[in-house]
């Protein structure tokens, strides 16, 4: 073995030369997105840009009270700011390496430097405790153990030996060792993934897309509409000539009228609806210690049908606990040597440098009045540890370690006990010696006579509700495929307590991307999985069309996490995890998800329902400024009238609506079944202003007819609005006729009345107008029913 002394290390000159040339340890971490960046794409949108034109003219020549749709602009820009800035300072926190200093060999001494000081080639000098701080190869190892869990996924911590590998990230557990770096900065492992992770990317919401596909067809649909209208307004009102007298009110009039029906054709609450339909779920998941990073992940799960499960940190807690102890036949024999184990595990597990598993006896034995004589610490090469005992004037000494190691000489105890550890569970072996422990380095205590005294087993603490949770998305129509990186015998045995049932495949026998894919068709539990083939199986599985949740706790799912359509992390995960993903169990409950999946059922449901509400009002919108356009005559409504309706037949309801119960399971095809849905309501809608509003026109004053037409406007609205709310409980049939008594009072009472510049009084105008909503609304029944037979609605939650 190489010893310290022959470990030179650099000189300062070929440190300095090596920082020189960029061969150090400071890797610059790149944010995802500036501020400026997430302002720009949330503030300079198509539509905001449309919308802010129609205030600007309303400021300038118009009556503020007609403006008043520009606060669903304001809002909806807020909420994307604050919701991306927040995904900003998460990302740009991020960082994989914590260690602040790390310890070099330079000059033939040790030297305490910063992280971003170590250099490539430089000799790491590791302690327990320590990070590494870059990849590195082992020189020189003395019971050198390292922890690897967070990075491979291997829950066993690993002995490294001279020439192997270690990993930037990973912490010494045990032992000490030297180590040259082989890699730092950008090309180490941790940073490498910390930049990968880092790239900004967006959850793969349907409502998002949905959404988002409906406004790139409008903005198409919307210049030329645009256009046709104010070609309209401007030979209604007298042509260009009489629109240059500033003189003439026919300008004002005009410009009315184009940002009325500009306002019309755009849906501008529906994102800021899906926004605070997300948000309010994500208030109300938080209160259940459930982290949403990105607001559409709530709807996702509602759509997931493969969950990827990692096994440590995710259905168990990473901890091991004490099982049972396996007694040795021959106790029956001589009853002092059960007496005498059970003492002298309790002097293992009351060891301050006991490791993790010896740690665990301490709450299930007592040294009972013996006095430790002496102690052999573990070593990772001798593979077990010693005790020497007294108690009532009776030495005895013990070693604790791994069976094969201590019942090589007991060829049947050690078959007892690779049964038990074929099952999955951790065993080692207690025995006594015949003699004293010695401790001195060059000594074997094995060569001494050992009487076996019990097999001591352990098992990895499985998280409460892990079987229910699981029972519960089977039920659900979730299949479930456990990844881990532990060893497929472990994995086996967790899947039989959990009730999974299939073949347990090792996936480090999986020669190609092939095989994977072949036994990812068959299986659903696998072992030894490596993070890239984690992150290959999430590929696979979307590109057969499924959506996938992937879950872990460690840096090896943090790929395979930020891929899958929801990424979810556990509280306890690693920042770089955390960040990964969309969705962290704060409190490390797997069983959180099921009051996930239900919120996220009750937010695409209720979203689909209405998203009906805002796409008929394009509809219409958009086919009644044509329409007046192309007869050359004065818009229906004014700007603060048709706000009035969207307000009580659409906004109010709809974020009532949104945030009703709804345990619908999520089925496909939102976007078609609005469209196939909103556009023949839309036509109905429009169908019902015109028949109001053109009979009218040359028979009663302007300001009656819009009046009377927004009156015959809102009674169909009110009606798609009793459809889209069906069934119509008590507090829906409630919510329902209170907006029509807030229709009322608009129109009765005087304040109402001028503000949204209402003239109606009971005579035959106000009877004829009402009647044709009426007529409107029953056409609205008539395509309620036919698309609940063709399964456009759902009335059954």
């Amino acid at each position: 073995m190489v010893a310290g002394e022959e470990l030179p290390g650099l000189t300062g000159t070929e440190v300095a030369q090596r920082l020189a040339d960029g061969r150090g340890n400071d890797a610059p971490q790149p944010t995802s997105r500036t501020v400026a960046d997430i302002l720009r794409e949330n503030v300079f949108t198509l539509f905001n840009a449309i919308l802010t034109v129609c205030f600007a003219a309303v400021l300038l020549l118009g009556d503020l009270r007609d403006g008043l749709f520009y606060g669903v602009v304001v809002a909806n820009a807020l909420i994307g700011i604050v919701q991306e800035v927040r995904a900003k300072v998460v990302l740009d926190k991020l960082a994989l390496l914590s260690a602040p200093e790390v310890a070099v060999k330079r000059d033939g001494l040790r030297h305490i430097v910063p992280l971003a000081g170590v250099v490539l080639d430089d000799i790491l000098v590791l302690r327990p405790g320590d990070q590494v701080p870059a990849d590195a190869r082992v020189l020189a190892g003395d019971d050198l153990v390292v922890d690897e869990a967070m990075l491979t996924g291997e829950s066993e911590p690993q002995v490294k030996v001279a020439g192997d590998p270690l990993l930037s990230g990973s912490h010494v557990v045990g032992g000490s060792g030297y180590a040259v770096v082989t890699a730092v900065g950008a090309a180490s492992y941790a940073n490498r993934l910390t930049a990968e992770i880092k790239r900004h990317s967006l959850v793969r919401s349907e409502l998002r897309a949905a959404t988002n596909r409906i406004l790139v067809v409008l903005s198409w649909i919307l210049g030329p509409v645009i256009l046709i209208t104010l070609l309209g307004r401007v030979s209604t009102y007298g042509g260009i000539a009489a629109l240059a007298d500033f003189s003439d009110g026919d300008w004002r009039a005009a410009l009315r009228d184009a940002v009325a029906s500009v306002v019309g054709m755009i849906p501008e609450g529906l994102v800021l609806l899906i926004s605070l339909a997300f948000g309010v779920a994500a208030i109300q998941l938080a209160r259940h210690k459930v982290l949403i990073e990105e607001l559409a992940a709530v709807e996702v799960l509602a759509r997931v049908d493969v969950l990827c499960l990692d096994k440590t940190g995710t259905l168990t807690s990473g901890e091991l606990v004490f099982d049972r102890l396996v007694l040795d036949p021959q106790v029956a024999f001589d009853p002092t040597l059960e007496a005498g184990a059970s003492r002298a595990l309790g002097a293992f597990g009351a060891d301050d440098a006991a490791n993790l598993t010896a740690r665990v006896l301490g709450g299930h034995f007592s040294v009972g009045g013996a006095t430790v004589r002496s102690r052999l610490p573990f070593g990772s090469a001798r593979k077990y540890s010693g005790v020497a005992l007294e108690h009532a004037g009776e030495p005895s000494a013990w070693l604790l370690g791994a069976p094969e190691r201590l019942l090589a000489g007991h060829p049947d105890r050690l078959a007892a006990a690779n049964d038990i550890a074929a099952a999955g569970q951790r065993t080692l072996a207690l025995v006594r010696l015949a003699g004293d422990l010695a401790t001195d380095a060059a000594a074997d205590p094995t060569d001494q006579d050992l009487t076996p005294a019990a097999l001591v087993v352990f098992r990895e603490s499985v998280r409460p509700h892990a079987a229910e949770t699981l029972r519960y998305f089977a039920g659900q129509g979730v299949r479930v495929i456990v990844m881990s990186g532990d060893n497929p015998v472990t994995v086996a045995a967790l899947a039989r307590e959990l009730g999974l049932a299939g073949e347990t495949v090792n996936a480090a026998g999986l020669a190609d991307d092939a095989a994977l894919a072949a036994a990812l068709g068959s299986a659903s539990l696998f072992g030894r999985v490596s993070p890239e083939q984690k992150r290959k199986a999430v590929a696979i599985l979307q590109a057969e069309g499924r959506t996938v949740a992937m879950t872990g706790d460690g840096v090896n799912d943090a790929m395979a996490i930020k891929d899958a359509d929801l990424g979810i992390a556990m509280g306890a995960a690693t920042p770089a995890t955390k960040a990964a993903s969309r969705l962290v169990l704060l409190d490390n409950r797997f069983d959180r998800l099921p009051e996930v999946l239900a919120l996220g059922r009750r937010v695409i449901a209720n979203v689909e329902r209405v998203a009906n509400l805002f796409l008929s009002k394009t509809v219409y919108g958009i086919l009644i400024a044509l329409a007046m356009a192309a007869l050359a005559l004065p818009f229906p409504f004014l700007p603060r009238q048709l706000t009035l309706v969207s307000a009580l037949a659409i906004g109010i309801p709809s974020f009532v609506l949104a945030l009703a119960p709804n345990r619908r399971i999520y089925t496909p095809g939102v976007l078609r079944r609005i469209i196939r849905y909103a556009v023949p309501t839309g036509m109905i809608a429009a169908a019902t202003v015109l028949a109001a509003f053109l009979p009218l026109f040359h028979r009663i004053p302007l300001n009656e007819a819009r009046s009377v037409t927004t009156v015959a406007l809102f009674v169909v609205s009110l009606a798609i609005l009793a459809a889209l709310a069906r069934p119509l409980t008590g507090p829906r049939l409630a919510l329902v006729l209170s907006m029509a008594a807030a229709m009322v009072l608009a129109c009765t009472v005087p304040s109402g009345r001028v503000f949204f510049a209402i003239a109606v009084s009971p005579n035959l105008a106000l009877a004829y107008g009402i009647a044709v909503g009426l007529l409107g609304a029953a056409g609205i029944e008539l395509m309620y029913r036919f698309a609940r037979r063709r399964g456009l609605i759902f009335d059954r939650e």
